[in-house]
């Protein structure tokens, strides 16, 4: 039976750079699943491979399917963004492991589905003053320039990742992302251990 590794992590934590690395990592042999959002594209991202984007009534089609394993709303200063995964034939645990991307509440959304037993937390940790300063960073750049949702996101991280929460869903292994390189190596390393049944 495969697993799904789920990396989590507040805003600016480097998710999605550690996300490719270690999807990419040839030894660990993960798959990827594509995430659907009803939130516009962003520069640099690709259709159907960053995520599917898809309209408010393709969500409410799926739902009225009971095709959504999970889902999370967002009102944004741009109007409501959703976020959410699809059961279809991209996961196939019978046959293989899988690394996901998401948020607090959606790993638990998709450890209560699939159970605790297939699914990994990954978490990532930053400084919140090393975050704040990446973010700023980020959207200093001409094509963002969306400081109003920049602090949403900071803001809201404080209360979806409270201490209390994260005890409650059972994360205790940390992966402190202060060094890039150092931080990928100590995942991949878990990761492949527990494919190799050295740890659980």
């Amino acid at each position: 039976m495969g697993k799904i590794y789920y990396i989590i992590g507040k805003s600016s934590t480097g998710k999605d750079t550690i996300y490719k690395r270690i999807l990419h990592d040839e030894t660990l042999h993960l798959k990827s699943v594509v995430l659907y959002t009803t939130r516009p594209i962003r520069d640099g991202e690709i259709p159907d491979v960053t995520y599917h984007f898809v309209s408010e009534e393709d969500f409410q089609r799926l739902k009225a399917e009971n095709r959504i394993i999970e889902d999370r709303s967002y009102h944004t200063v741009h109007g409501l963004w959703r976020y959410f995964t699809v059961q279809d034939a991209s996961l196939d645990l019978a046959h293989h492991d899988y690394l996901i991307i998401g948020v607090l509440q959606s790993y638990l959304s998709i450890r209560d589905h699939f159970g605790a037993e297939n699914v990994v937390p990954v978490y990532i940790e930053v400084d919140d003053g090393i975050r704040l300063q990446r973010a700023l960073d980020r959207e200093k750049k001409p094509e963002n320039r969306k400081y109003t949702e920049m602090c949403r996101r900071f803001l809201a991280d404080t209360d979806d990742f409270a201490e209390e929460k994260l005890v409650n869903a059972g994360i205790t292994r940390r992966f402190i992302n202060d060094d890039l390189e150092r931080c990928i190596e100590e995942i991949r390393t878990y990761i492949g251990g527990i494919q190799n049944g050295y740890q659980s």
